[in-house]
C-alpha cells in the first residue's frame, strides 16, 4: 500500500505507472478473441456462414480450397495470400506451392462485399478465410471449433516466402517434421492437420512421380490413378486425395494411407515405416480422436503470428491494400 501511494506522489513514476498501464491495455486489447465482433459486425459469422454454403452446395470442392486457402496464409494468418502483384512487391499466388492451385478467391470477395455491406471496414480479410476454412469442414461432415478473431490483414506479401514456408507435395518426412516444427507443430500435430487431405484434389503434375516412380503403392490404385494421369501431358487433371470419399471430411485418408493409397509423396510419407506410423494408423481406427486433435491443431495455425491491435488494416477489398 505504502509503494503504491510512493507511486501517487511521484510524478515521474506516475508518468510510468501510466505508460505502463496503457501499454498493458494495448496489449490485451491485441489479442485474438472469439467474440472480437459482437458489437462492432454481430451478423459477422452468420454471413460468412451462408456465403460458404452456397459456394460449397455449388461445387462440393470448394470446401477443400478454402480450407487450403487458410492453411497455405497461415503458413501469417495475415490475408497476404489475397494481395494481387502490384509495382512495389511480387505476391503469394504465383509462389511455387500457390501457382495456378490455390482458388477460392471469388468466393472470398463475395463474403467481403458482403460484410462491406453490414459494417464497411470492420471484418478483416484473414478473420474471413479462418471462419470461411471452419465452415466449410463442418459442412463437409468434419468437426466444428471456435475460430479466435481480430486477425488484421497484411500490407505487402512475399513470394519467396511463400515458396519457402509451405512444404511442397513431393517433401519426404523428415522435411515435414522440420518445416512443422518451425511453426511450432508437434509431429502429432503434422499427422492431424494432413488428414485435412480427406478432401480435395490435387493435379497431376504435383504426383506424377510418385505413381511412376515409387514401389510404396497400392497396385490397383496406381493403374486406376494412372488412366488420369500419363506419364507424359495432361499436367492439370485432377485426382482426389481421398480416393474413398474426396467430399466428406472424415478418416479415410489415413485408412487409405495405411493401403498405401496415398496420393502425394508427403502424403504416403507419413506411413512409411517412420515415427508417423502409429499415429497415422490410430487415427485410421479412431475418428473421434482425429476429428478432436485436427479441430485443436486448427485453432492453434489460426494463432500463427496473426497481425492484431494497430499492426496492419482492414482491407475493403481483399486483393489489394486500402
Amino acid at each position: 500500500m505504502a509503494f503504491f501511494y510512493y507511486f501517487l506522489w511521484s510524478s515521474s513514476n506516475l508518468r510510468t505507472f501510466l505508460f505502463l498501464f496503457s501499454l498493458l491495455t494495448a496489449v490485451a486489447s491485441a489479442q485474438l478473441s472469439s467474440n472480437f465482433y459482437s458489437s462492432s459486425c454481430p451478423n459477422a459469422l452468420s454471413i460468412v456462414k451462408s456465403a460458404v454454403k452456397t459456394a460449397v452446395s455449388n461445387e462440393a470442392r470448394m470446401g477443400a480450397s478454402l480450407l487450403r486457402l487458410h492453411f497455405h496464409d497461415c503458413f501469417g494468418c495475415d490475408a497476404s495470400i489475397l494481395l494481387d502483384d502490384t509495382s512495389t512487391f511480387t505476391g503469394e499466388k504465383n509462389a511455387g506451392p500457390n501457382a495456378n492451385s490455390v482458388r477460392g478467391f471469388d468466393v472470398v470477395d463475395t463474403i467481403k462485399t458482403q460484410l462491406e455491406s453490414a459494417c464497411a471496414g470492420v471484418v478483416s480479410c484473414a478473420d474471413i478465410l479462418a471462419v470461411a476454412a471452419r465452415d466449410s469442414v463442418v459442412l463437409l461432415g468434419g468437426p466444428s471449433w471456435t475460430v479466435q478473431l481480430g486477425r488484421r490483414d497484411a500490407t505487402t506479401a512475399s513470394q519467396s516466402a511463400a515458396g519457402s514456408n509451405i512444404p511442397a507435395p513431393t517433401t519426404n518426412l523428415s522435411g515435414l517434421i522440420t518445416a512443422f516444427s518451425n511453426k511450432g507443430f508437434t509431429t502429432k500435430e503434422l499427422v492431424a492437420l494432413s488428414g485435412g487431405h480427406t478432401i480435395g484434389q490435387a493435379k497431376c503434375s504435383s504426383f506424377r512421380a510418385r505413381l511412376y516412380n515409387e514401389n510404396n503403392i497400392e497396385a490397383s490404385f496406381a493403374t486406376s490413378t494412372k488412366s488420369k494421369c500419363p506419364n507424359s501431358g495432361s499436367d492439370n487433371n485432377l485426382s482426389p486425395l481421398d480416393v474413398t470419399s474426396p467430399t466428406t471430411f472424415d478418416n479415410a485418408y489415413f485408412k487409405n494411407v495405411v493401403s498405401l493409397k496415398g496420393l502425394l509423396h508427403s502424403d504416403q510419407q507419413l506411413f512409411n515405416n517412420g515415427s508417423t506410423d502409429s499415429q497415422v494408423r490410430a487415427y485410421s481406427t479412431n475418428p473421434t480422436s482425429f476429428r478432436t486433435d485436427f479441430a485443436n491443431a486448427m485453432i492453434k495455425m489460426g494463432n500463427l503470428s496473426p497481425l492484431t491491435g494497430t499492426s496492419g488494416q482492414i482491407r475493403t477489398n481483399c486483393r489489394k491494400v486500402n
